[in-house]
Protein backbone atom coordinates (compact mmCIF):
# COMPACT_ATOMS: atom_id res chain seq x y z
CA UNK A 1 0.00 0.00 0.00
CA UNK A 2 1.27 3.52 -0.83
CA UNK A 3 2.14 5.85 2.10
CA UNK A 4 -0.77 8.14 1.34
CA UNK A 5 -3.17 5.19 1.28
CA UNK A 6 -1.82 3.88 4.57
CA UNK A 7 -2.20 7.24 6.30
CA UNK A 8 -5.54 7.75 4.62
CA UNK A 9 -7.00 4.67 6.30
CA UNK A 10 -6.28 6.24 9.67
CA UNK A 11 -8.43 9.23 8.75
CA UNK A 12 -11.67 7.48 7.80
CA UNK A 13 -14.86 8.44 9.57
CA UNK A 14 -18.21 6.68 9.80
CA UNK A 15 -20.27 9.77 10.46
CA UNK A 16 -21.13 13.15 8.89
CA UNK A 17 -22.37 16.02 10.93
CA UNK A 18 -24.80 18.86 10.28
CA UNK A 19 -23.12 22.15 9.36
CA UNK A 20 -26.24 24.29 9.19
CA UNK A 21 -26.31 25.37 12.84
CA UNK A 22 -26.20 29.00 13.83
CA UNK A 23 -23.70 30.55 16.23
CA UNK A 24 -22.69 27.69 18.46
CA UNK A 25 -21.52 27.22 22.00
CA UNK A 26 -18.34 25.56 23.22
CA UNK A 27 -18.68 22.72 25.68
CA UNK A 28 -19.63 23.93 29.14
CA UNK A 29 -18.50 22.87 32.57
CA UNK A 30 -14.90 24.07 32.38
CA UNK A 31 -12.90 27.23 32.94
CA UNK A 32 -11.24 27.42 29.53
CA UNK A 33 -13.34 30.31 28.25
CA UNK A 34 -12.65 32.36 31.34
CA UNK A 35 -8.96 31.65 30.96
CA UNK A 36 -8.94 33.26 27.52
CA UNK A 37 -9.85 36.57 29.16
CA UNK A 38 -7.39 36.58 32.08
CA UNK A 39 -4.92 39.47 31.75
CA UNK A 40 -1.44 38.75 30.41
CA UNK A 41 1.57 40.54 31.82
CA UNK A 42 2.47 42.69 28.85
CA UNK A 43 4.43 45.83 29.58
CA UNK A 44 5.85 48.81 27.74
CA UNK A 45 3.14 49.31 25.18
CA UNK A 46 0.75 52.25 24.77
CA UNK A 47 -2.95 52.00 25.45
CA UNK A 48 -5.62 53.31 23.15
CA UNK A 49 -7.69 56.00 24.93
CA UNK A 50 -10.84 53.92 24.49
CA UNK A 51 -9.26 51.21 26.64
CA UNK A 52 -8.49 53.44 29.61
CA UNK A 53 -11.23 54.27 32.08
CA UNK A 54 -12.15 54.38 35.74
CA UNK A 55 -11.16 50.77 36.22
CA UNK A 56 -7.68 51.28 34.79
CA UNK A 57 -6.08 50.23 31.51
CA UNK A 58 -7.16 47.09 29.72
CA UNK A 59 -4.88 44.79 27.76
CA UNK A 60 -4.60 44.85 24.01
CA UNK A 61 -6.76 42.44 22.03
CA UNK A 62 -3.55 40.77 20.85
CA UNK A 63 -3.09 39.29 24.33
CA UNK A 64 -6.69 38.01 24.43
CA UNK A 65 -6.35 36.56 20.95
CA UNK A 66 -3.01 34.93 21.81
CA UNK A 67 -4.48 33.12 24.81
CA UNK A 68 -7.45 32.02 22.76
CA UNK A 69 -5.33 30.72 19.88
CA UNK A 70 -2.79 28.94 22.06
CA UNK A 71 -5.38 27.47 24.41
CA UNK A 72 -8.00 26.20 21.99
CA UNK A 73 -8.11 22.41 21.83
CA UNK A 74 -10.27 19.93 19.96
CA UNK A 75 -12.27 18.95 23.05
CA UNK A 76 -13.43 22.57 23.38
CA UNK A 77 -15.27 22.38 20.05
CA UNK A 78 -18.87 21.22 20.17
CA UNK A 79 -19.71 18.75 17.37
CA UNK A 80 -21.34 21.34 15.08
CA UNK A 81 -18.34 23.66 15.48
CA UNK A 82 -16.00 20.79 14.67
CA UNK A 83 -18.10 20.00 11.60
CA UNK A 84 -17.92 23.64 10.48
CA UNK A 85 -14.11 23.61 10.71
CA UNK A 86 -13.97 20.40 8.68
CA UNK A 87 -16.32 21.82 6.06
CA UNK A 88 -14.05 24.81 5.60
CA UNK A 89 -10.96 22.64 5.29
CA UNK A 90 -12.60 20.44 2.68
CA UNK A 91 -13.93 23.33 0.60
CA UNK A 92 -10.68 25.31 0.72
CA UNK A 93 -8.55 22.37 -0.43
CA UNK A 94 -11.02 21.55 -3.21
CA UNK A 95 -10.90 25.17 -4.36
CA UNK A 96 -7.10 24.96 -4.37
CA UNK A 97 -7.30 22.01 -6.76
CA UNK A 98 -9.45 24.05 -9.14
CA UNK A 99 -7.24 27.11 -8.79
CA UNK A 100 -4.04 25.26 -9.60
CA UNK A 101 -4.57 25.87 -13.32
CA UNK A 102 -5.65 29.49 -13.04
CA UNK A 103 -3.55 32.37 -14.43
CA UNK A 104 -0.96 33.64 -11.98
CA UNK A 105 -0.50 30.34 -10.18
CA UNK A 106 2.05 28.90 -12.61
CA UNK A 107 4.09 32.08 -12.35
CA UNK A 108 4.06 32.00 -8.54
CA UNK A 109 4.96 28.31 -8.47
CA UNK A 110 7.78 28.85 -10.99
CA UNK A 111 9.27 31.57 -8.83
CA UNK A 112 8.97 29.49 -5.65
CA UNK A 113 10.72 26.50 -7.24
CA UNK A 114 13.36 28.76 -8.77
CA UNK A 115 14.13 30.16 -5.33
CA UNK A 116 14.29 26.55 -4.07
CA UNK A 117 15.62 26.13 -0.51
CA UNK A 118 14.66 23.74 2.27
CA UNK A 119 12.10 21.10 1.22
CA UNK A 120 9.68 21.85 4.05
CA UNK A 121 6.17 21.82 2.59
CA UNK A 122 4.24 20.85 -0.54
CA UNK A 123 2.93 22.93 -3.39
CA UNK A 124 -0.49 21.32 -3.79
CA UNK A 125 -1.37 19.54 -7.05
CA UNK A 126 2.18 19.90 -8.40
CA UNK A 127 4.01 18.05 -5.62
CA UNK A 128 7.00 20.40 -5.35
CA UNK A 129 8.73 20.64 -1.96
CA UNK A 130 9.72 24.19 -1.07
CA UNK A 131 10.26 26.32 2.05
CA UNK A 132 7.09 26.48 4.12
CA UNK A 133 6.43 30.18 3.59
CA UNK A 134 6.67 29.76 -0.19
CA UNK A 135 4.26 26.81 -0.10
CA UNK A 136 1.80 28.84 1.95
CA UNK A 137 1.99 31.66 -0.60
CA UNK A 138 1.43 29.52 -3.69
CA UNK A 139 -1.27 27.38 -2.08
CA UNK A 140 -3.10 30.43 -0.78
CA UNK A 141 -2.99 31.95 -4.24
CA UNK A 142 -4.44 28.85 -5.91
CA UNK A 143 -7.14 28.44 -3.25
CA UNK A 144 -8.46 31.93 -4.01
CA UNK A 145 -7.78 32.02 -7.75
CA UNK A 146 -11.20 30.81 -8.93
CA UNK A 147 -13.12 32.94 -6.40
CA UNK A 148 -14.97 29.75 -5.47
CA UNK A 149 -13.97 29.76 -1.80
CA UNK A 150 -16.02 30.49 1.33
CA UNK A 151 -17.37 33.87 2.38
CA UNK A 152 -18.67 35.39 5.56
CA UNK A 153 -21.60 37.34 4.18
CA UNK A 154 -21.83 39.82 7.07
CA UNK A 155 -18.08 40.41 7.27
CA UNK A 156 -17.62 40.38 3.46
CA UNK A 157 -14.45 38.32 3.41
CA UNK A 158 -13.05 34.89 2.63
CA UNK A 159 -11.74 33.02 5.68
CA UNK A 160 -10.10 29.73 4.71
CA UNK A 161 -7.78 30.82 1.90
CA UNK A 162 -5.18 32.32 4.24
CA UNK A 163 -5.81 30.11 7.28
CA UNK A 164 -5.76 26.63 5.72
CA UNK A 165 -2.63 27.06 3.54
CA UNK A 166 -0.74 28.59 6.46
CA UNK A 167 -1.79 25.83 8.86
CA UNK A 168 -0.94 23.09 6.37
CA UNK A 169 2.50 24.54 5.60
CA UNK A 170 3.18 24.88 9.33
CA UNK A 171 2.07 21.29 9.91
CA UNK A 172 4.46 19.98 7.27
CA UNK A 173 7.23 22.19 8.67
CA UNK A 174 6.65 20.77 12.14
CA UNK A 175 6.16 17.17 10.99
CA UNK A 176 3.78 14.56 12.41
CA UNK A 177 1.09 17.11 13.28
CA UNK A 178 -2.00 15.40 14.63
CA UNK A 179 -5.42 15.99 13.20
CA UNK A 180 -6.63 17.16 16.60
CA UNK A 181 -4.04 19.95 16.77
CA UNK A 182 -4.58 20.85 13.14
CA UNK A 183 -8.34 21.23 13.47
CA UNK A 184 -7.94 23.34 16.61
CA UNK A 185 -5.50 25.58 14.74
CA UNK A 186 -7.86 26.00 11.80
CA UNK A 187 -10.76 26.79 14.13
CA UNK A 188 -8.68 29.42 15.93
CA UNK A 189 -7.62 31.03 12.67
CA UNK A 190 -11.09 31.03 11.16
CA UNK A 191 -12.55 32.55 14.30
CA UNK A 192 -9.89 35.27 14.26
CA UNK A 193 -10.66 36.48 10.75
CA UNK A 194 -14.43 36.21 11.17
CA UNK A 195 -14.37 38.08 14.49
CA UNK A 196 -12.34 40.90 12.99
CA UNK A 197 -14.73 41.01 10.06
CA UNK A 198 -18.03 41.21 11.93
CA UNK A 199 -16.61 43.73 14.40
CA UNK A 200 -15.53 46.07 11.59
CA UNK A 201 -17.97 48.86 10.82
CA UNK A 202 -16.35 50.32 7.71
CA UNK A 203 -16.93 48.63 4.35
CA UNK A 204 -14.26 47.44 1.94
CA UNK A 205 -14.99 50.11 -0.66
CA UNK A 206 -14.84 52.98 1.83
CA UNK A 207 -11.71 51.69 3.54
CA UNK A 208 -10.03 50.62 0.30
CA UNK A 209 -8.89 47.31 1.82
CA UNK A 210 -9.81 43.71 1.02
CA UNK A 211 -10.48 42.21 4.44
CA UNK A 212 -9.73 38.69 3.21
CA UNK A 213 -6.04 39.44 3.11
CA UNK A 214 -5.90 42.35 5.56
CA UNK A 215 -7.35 40.30 8.44
CA UNK A 216 -5.92 37.13 6.96
CA UNK A 217 -2.42 38.09 8.07
CA UNK A 218 -3.52 37.81 11.71
CA UNK A 219 -5.77 34.79 11.23
CA UNK A 220 -3.11 32.80 9.38
CA UNK A 221 -0.58 33.75 12.06
CA UNK A 222 -2.84 32.43 14.83
CA UNK A 223 -3.40 29.18 12.91
CA UNK A 224 0.27 28.63 12.07
CA UNK A 225 1.35 29.63 15.57
CA UNK A 226 -1.07 27.14 17.11
CA UNK A 227 0.29 24.35 14.89
CA UNK A 228 3.88 25.17 15.81
CA UNK A 229 3.11 25.32 19.52
CA UNK A 230 3.74 28.99 20.29
CA UNK A 231 3.06 30.10 23.85
CA UNK A 232 0.95 33.24 24.43
CA UNK A 233 3.96 35.57 24.70
CA UNK A 234 5.37 34.24 21.44
CA UNK A 235 1.96 34.53 19.80
CA UNK A 236 1.70 38.18 20.79
CA UNK A 237 5.10 38.73 19.20
CA UNK A 238 4.05 36.84 16.07
CA UNK A 239 0.92 38.98 15.73
CA UNK A 240 3.05 42.09 16.13
CA UNK A 241 5.48 40.87 13.47
CA UNK A 242 2.54 40.17 11.16
CA UNK A 243 1.31 43.73 11.77
CA UNK A 244 4.52 44.99 10.22
CA UNK A 245 3.59 43.16 7.00
CA UNK A 246 -0.19 43.46 6.86
CA UNK A 247 -1.67 44.60 3.53
CA UNK A 248 -4.39 43.92 0.96
CA UNK A 249 -6.06 46.56 -1.21
CA UNK A 250 -9.37 46.82 -3.07
CA UNK A 251 -7.79 48.41 -6.14
CA UNK A 252 -6.94 44.93 -7.40
CA UNK A 253 -10.59 44.32 -8.28
CA UNK A 254 -10.97 47.66 -10.03
CA UNK A 255 -7.93 46.97 -12.19
CA UNK A 256 -8.62 43.29 -12.77
CA UNK A 257 -5.20 42.47 -11.33
CA UNK A 258 -4.02 38.90 -10.83
CA UNK A 259 -2.64 40.03 -7.49
CA UNK A 260 -6.26 39.94 -6.26
CA UNK A 261 -5.92 36.17 -6.00
CA UNK A 262 -2.39 36.41 -4.59
CA UNK A 263 -3.20 38.63 -1.62
CA UNK A 264 -4.46 35.81 0.66
CA UNK A 265 -1.32 33.89 -0.30
CA UNK A 266 0.78 36.82 0.81
CA UNK A 267 -1.08 36.73 4.14
CA UNK A 268 -0.35 33.02 4.57
CA UNK A 269 3.28 33.58 3.61
CA UNK A 270 3.74 36.37 6.15
CA UNK A 271 2.23 34.15 8.84
CA UNK A 272 4.92 31.51 8.35
CA UNK A 273 7.61 34.17 8.52
CA UNK A 274 6.05 35.78 11.59
CA UNK A 275 5.66 32.64 13.69
CA UNK A 276 9.16 31.40 12.88
CA UNK A 277 10.66 34.74 13.87
CA UNK A 278 8.63 34.66 17.09
CA UNK A 279 10.01 31.18 17.83
CA UNK A 280 13.46 32.73 17.53
CA UNK A 281 12.50 35.29 20.19
CA UNK A 282 12.12 38.26 17.85
CA UNK A 283 9.99 40.85 19.61
CA UNK A 284 7.13 42.31 17.60
CA UNK A 285 4.68 45.09 18.34
CA UNK A 286 2.84 44.37 21.59
CA UNK A 287 -0.21 46.62 21.25
CA UNK A 288 -0.96 45.40 17.74
CA UNK A 289 -4.64 46.22 17.65
CA UNK A 290 -5.41 48.94 20.19
CA UNK A 291 -2.18 50.85 20.65
CA UNK A 292 -1.98 54.53 19.76
CA UNK A 293 -0.80 53.47 16.31
CA UNK A 294 -2.47 50.09 16.37
CA UNK A 295 -4.26 48.32 13.58
CA UNK A 296 -7.78 49.41 14.51
CA UNK A 297 -6.91 53.11 14.26
CA UNK A 298 -4.43 53.01 11.41
CA UNK A 299 -6.30 50.67 9.07
CA UNK A 300 -9.93 50.77 10.23
CA UNK A 301 -10.14 54.43 11.33
CA UNK A 302 -11.32 53.23 14.75
CA UNK A 303 -14.56 51.99 13.21
CA UNK A 304 -14.48 48.67 14.97
CA UNK A 305 -16.59 47.32 17.81
CA UNK A 306 -14.00 46.27 20.39
CA UNK A 307 -16.60 44.54 22.53
CA UNK A 308 -17.63 42.40 19.57
CA UNK A 309 -14.04 41.23 19.23
CA UNK A 310 -13.99 39.88 22.76
CA UNK A 311 -17.58 38.98 23.56
CA UNK A 312 -18.00 35.21 23.87
CA UNK A 313 -14.60 34.42 22.39
CA UNK A 314 -14.19 30.69 22.88
CA UNK A 315 -17.90 30.26 23.66
CA UNK A 316 -19.58 31.39 20.43
CA UNK A 317 -17.94 30.65 17.10
CA UNK A 318 -18.59 33.18 14.38
CA UNK A 319 -17.03 31.01 11.68
CA UNK A 320 -20.05 28.69 11.84
CA UNK A 321 -21.75 31.48 9.86
CA UNK A 322 -19.51 31.01 6.82
CA UNK A 323 -21.21 30.54 3.47
CA UNK A 324 -20.02 28.23 0.71
CA UNK A 325 -20.21 29.29 -2.90
CA UNK A 326 -22.28 27.58 -5.57
CA UNK A 327 -20.84 29.90 -8.26
CA UNK A 328 -17.12 30.67 -8.90
CA UNK A 329 -17.27 34.46 -8.81
CA UNK A 330 -17.53 37.36 -6.39
CA UNK A 331 -20.14 36.71 -3.69
CA UNK A 332 -21.66 40.14 -4.35
CA UNK A 333 -23.03 38.70 -7.62
CA UNK A 334 -24.69 35.67 -6.06
CA UNK A 335 -28.09 37.01 -4.98
CA UNK A 336 -28.64 38.40 -8.48
CA UNK A 337 -27.55 35.10 -10.04
CA UNK A 338 -29.97 33.23 -7.78
CA UNK A 339 -32.80 35.53 -8.82
CA UNK A 340 -31.95 35.21 -12.52
CA UNK A 341 -31.85 31.41 -12.35
CA UNK A 342 -35.14 31.28 -10.43
CA UNK A 343 -36.96 33.53 -12.90
CA UNK A 344 -35.49 31.63 -15.85
CA UNK A 345 -36.66 28.30 -14.45
CA UNK A 346 -40.02 29.55 -13.24
CA UNK A 347 -41.07 31.41 -16.38
CA UNK A 348 -39.05 29.77 -19.16
CA UNK A 349 -37.37 33.08 -20.00
CA UNK A 350 -35.12 33.00 -23.05
CA UNK A 351 -32.41 35.62 -23.70
CA UNK A 352 -34.01 36.70 -26.97
CA UNK A 353 -37.19 37.61 -25.08
CA UNK A 354 -35.43 40.03 -22.73
CA UNK A 355 -35.68 43.75 -23.34
CA UNK A 356 -34.06 45.00 -20.14
CA UNK A 357 -32.89 43.76 -16.75
CA UNK A 358 -32.64 46.06 -13.74
CA UNK A 359 -30.85 44.89 -10.59
CA UNK A 360 -31.17 46.72 -7.27
CA UNK A 361 -28.24 46.19 -4.90
CA UNK A 362 -26.34 48.01 -2.15
CA UNK A 363 -23.71 50.69 -2.75
CA UNK A 364 -20.79 48.43 -1.84
CA UNK A 365 -21.76 45.90 -4.50
CA UNK A 366 -22.43 48.63 -7.05
CA UNK A 367 -18.89 49.91 -6.59
CA UNK A 368 -17.29 46.47 -6.56
CA UNK A 369 -19.08 44.59 -9.36
CA UNK A 370 -20.82 47.27 -11.46
CA UNK A 371 -18.32 50.13 -11.76
CA UNK A 372 -17.19 51.24 -14.28
CA UNK A 373 -20.22 49.88 -16.03
CA UNK A 374 -18.63 49.54 -19.49
CA UNK A 375 -15.87 47.36 -18.05
CA UNK A 376 -18.37 45.19 -16.17
CA UNK A 377 -20.65 44.77 -19.19
CA UNK A 378 -17.76 43.76 -21.42
CA UNK A 379 -15.08 42.24 -19.17
CA UNK A 380 -11.72 41.73 -20.84
CA UNK A 381 -9.96 39.93 -18.00
CA UNK A 382 -10.97 36.95 -15.92
CA UNK A 383 -10.87 38.99 -12.72
CA UNK A 384 -13.17 41.61 -14.23
CA UNK A 385 -15.56 38.82 -15.24
CA UNK A 386 -15.48 37.36 -11.72
CA UNK A 387 -16.35 40.84 -10.46
CA UNK A 388 -19.09 41.62 -12.98
CA UNK A 389 -22.75 41.50 -12.06
CA UNK A 390 -23.92 42.12 -15.66
CA UNK A 391 -21.73 39.31 -17.04
CA UNK A 392 -22.69 36.74 -14.41
CA UNK A 393 -26.42 37.51 -14.54
CA UNK A 394 -26.29 37.22 -18.34
CA UNK A 395 -24.40 33.92 -18.11
CA UNK A 396 -27.03 32.57 -15.71
CA UNK A 397 -29.90 33.49 -18.04
CA UNK A 398 -28.17 32.23 -21.19
CA UNK A 399 -26.81 28.92 -19.87
CA UNK A 400 -28.94 28.23 -16.81
CA UNK A 401 -25.82 27.97 -14.66
CA UNK A 402 -22.63 29.83 -13.72
CA UNK A 403 -19.66 27.48 -13.92
CA UNK A 404 -15.87 27.47 -13.86
CA UNK A 405 -15.87 27.51 -17.65
CA UNK A 406 -17.47 30.94 -17.74
CA UNK A 407 -14.26 32.35 -16.26
CA UNK A 408 -11.79 31.08 -18.83
CA UNK A 409 -10.28 33.60 -21.22
CA UNK A 410 -11.93 31.92 -24.19
CA UNK A 411 -15.40 32.40 -22.73
CA UNK A 412 -15.11 36.15 -22.26
CA UNK A 413 -15.82 36.79 -25.94
CA UNK A 414 -19.08 34.84 -26.11
CA UNK A 415 -21.41 37.06 -28.09
CA UNK A 416 -24.61 35.62 -26.62
CA UNK A 417 -23.58 36.41 -23.05
CA UNK A 418 -22.09 39.83 -23.88
CA UNK A 419 -25.17 40.87 -25.86
CA UNK A 420 -27.42 40.16 -22.89
CA UNK A 421 -24.97 41.78 -20.45
CA UNK A 422 -25.45 45.10 -22.29
CA UNK A 423 -29.11 44.99 -21.23
CA UNK A 424 -28.32 44.54 -17.52
CA UNK A 425 -28.60 47.85 -15.64
CA UNK A 426 -27.62 47.77 -11.94
CA UNK A 427 -28.71 50.53 -9.56
CA UNK A 428 -28.44 51.28 -5.85
CA UNK A 429 -31.67 50.32 -4.11
CA UNK A 430 -32.23 52.66 -1.17
CA UNK A 431 -34.02 50.06 0.97
CA UNK A 432 -31.31 47.47 0.42
CA UNK A 433 -28.59 50.03 1.11
CA UNK A 434 -30.26 51.16 4.34
CA UNK A 435 -30.82 47.63 5.67
CA UNK A 436 -27.86 45.72 4.20
CA UNK A 437 -25.19 48.34 3.50
CA UNK A 438 -22.28 46.52 5.17
CA UNK A 439 -23.28 42.99 4.11
CA UNK A 440 -23.15 40.86 1.01
CA UNK A 441 -25.95 42.47 -0.91
CA UNK A 442 -29.44 41.18 -1.55
CA UNK A 443 -30.67 41.67 -5.12
CA UNK A 444 -33.98 42.93 -6.50
CA UNK A 445 -34.17 41.70 -10.08
CA UNK A 446 -36.64 43.15 -12.60
CA UNK A 447 -36.84 41.52 -16.04
CA UNK A 448 -38.81 43.32 -18.75
CA UNK A 449 -39.65 41.24 -21.80
CA UNK A 450 -40.19 42.40 -25.36
CA UNK A 451 -43.94 41.71 -25.10
CA UNK A 452 -44.24 44.22 -22.25
CA UNK A 453 -44.59 41.68 -19.43
CA UNK A 454 -42.35 41.94 -16.38
CA UNK A 455 -41.04 39.58 -13.75
CA UNK A 456 -39.63 40.61 -10.39
CA UNK A 457 -37.84 38.71 -7.60
CA UNK A 458 -35.85 39.74 -4.55
CA UNK A 459 -33.27 37.42 -2.94
CA UNK A 460 -31.90 38.46 0.46
CA UNK A 461 -29.72 35.48 1.39
CA UNK A 462 -27.84 33.90 -1.52
CA UNK A 463 -27.55 30.14 -1.85
CA UNK A 464 -24.78 28.75 0.35
CA UNK A 465 -25.58 30.96 3.34
CA UNK A 466 -26.21 29.03 6.59
CA UNK A 467 -29.90 29.88 6.22
CA UNK A 468 -29.88 28.52 2.63
CA UNK A 469 -27.10 25.90 2.68
CA UNK A 470 -26.02 23.91 -0.31
CA UNK A 471 -26.98 20.26 -0.07
CA UNK A 472 -24.36 17.63 0.73
CA UNK A 473 -24.73 16.34 -2.82
CA UNK A 474 -24.11 19.82 -4.24
CA UNK A 475 -21.01 20.27 -2.08
CA UNK A 476 -19.66 16.90 -3.19
CA UNK A 477 -20.35 17.74 -6.83
CA UNK A 478 -18.53 21.04 -6.41
CA UNK A 479 -15.48 19.30 -4.92
CA UNK A 480 -15.43 16.74 -7.73
CA UNK A 481 -15.70 19.55 -10.30
CA UNK A 482 -12.77 21.31 -8.65
CA UNK A 483 -10.61 18.18 -8.75
CA UNK A 484 -11.37 17.70 -12.44
CA UNK A 485 -10.24 21.28 -13.11
CA UNK A 486 -6.79 20.74 -11.54
CA UNK A 487 -3.70 21.66 -13.56
CA UNK A 488 -2.27 18.15 -13.11
CA UNK A 489 -4.22 14.87 -13.10
CA UNK A 490 -5.31 13.88 -9.60
CA UNK A 491 -6.81 10.59 -8.43
CA UNK A 492 -10.21 10.03 -10.00
CA UNK A 493 -11.60 9.41 -6.52
CA UNK A 494 -9.56 12.25 -5.03
CA UNK A 495 -12.50 14.40 -3.94
CA UNK A 496 -14.17 11.44 -2.22
CA UNK A 497 -10.90 10.43 -0.53
CA UNK A 498 -10.41 13.98 0.68
CA UNK A 499 -13.91 14.02 2.13
CA UNK A 500 -13.35 10.73 3.96
CA UNK A 501 -10.00 11.88 5.31
CA UNK A 502 -11.38 15.19 6.56
CA UNK A 503 -14.38 13.44 8.15
CA UNK A 504 -12.04 11.40 10.36
CA UNK A 505 -9.19 13.88 10.66
CA UNK A 506 -9.29 14.11 14.46
CA UNK A 507 -8.04 10.51 14.56
CA UNK A 508 -5.23 11.15 12.08
CA UNK A 509 -1.62 11.04 13.34
CA UNK A 510 -0.10 13.15 10.57
CA UNK A 511 -2.11 15.62 8.49
CA UNK A 512 0.48 15.62 5.71
CA UNK A 513 -1.83 12.97 4.24
CA UNK A 514 -3.99 15.88 3.08
CA UNK A 515 -1.22 17.15 0.82
CA UNK A 516 -0.69 13.59 -0.38
CA UNK A 517 -4.26 13.31 -1.60
CA UNK A 518 -3.65 16.40 -3.74
CA UNK A 519 -0.43 15.10 -5.30
CA UNK A 520 -0.46 14.50 -9.08
CA UNK A 521 -0.75 10.97 -10.41
CA UNK A 522 1.56 11.76 -13.31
Amino acid sequence: MDPVGSSFLNCLSHERRDTGAKRLEAKSGDNTVAAFNRPMDLTDHPRHPALTGAQGPAEDFAAVLARFGCGLTLDRLAPPVLAAAKMNLLDTLACAAAGSGAPGVAEARSLATEWAGAAQASVLVFGDKVPAHHAAWVNGTMAHARDYDDTHDAAVLHAGVSVVPAALAAAQLRGATSGADFIAAIAAGLETICRLGVATRIGIVESGYMYTSLFGHFAATVAAGRVLGLDPTQMVNALGIAYSQVAGNHQVTRDGALTKRMQPGFAAQSALVSVQLALRNVRGVQATFEGDDGFLRVYLRDRCDREALRDGLGERFEFTQLSYKPYPCCRLNHSAIDAALALRAGHGIRPDQVKRIRVGINRQAHEAVCTPIDVRKTPRSIVHAQFSLPYTVAAALVDGAVRLGHFEQGSLGREDILALAQRVDPYIDEDIEREWGRNVTPALLHIELNDGSTHRLRIDQPLGHPERPMTSAAMEAKAADCFRAAARPLRTDGAARLRQCVDGLERCDDVSVLAGILEPTA
